[in-house]
């Protein structure tokens, strides 16, 4: 199964979204300055639906 989880942080950070702070458990808090929101991405993302969703609540158009 393929790991998204470094692939999303650098969509997100090459996006201007910045990381904020650890979450609870494994996840952490990055903020979208696209739509003015935090949004919770897990450390451990091994599904594509998962990915896509970070990146719709992000405002990024991106597809995985």
């Amino acid at each position: 199964m393929a790991e998204y989880e470094k692939k999303v942080r650098n969509i997100l950070s090459q996006n201007g979204c910045s990381f904020r702070r650890h979450g609870k458990g494994d996840h952490d808090i990055w903020y979208s300055p696209i739509t003015n929101r935090h949004v919770t991405v897990d450390t451990r993302i091994k599904s594509r639906h998962t990915a896509n969703a970070i990146m719709k609540q992000s405002g990024i158009d991106h597809k995985f």
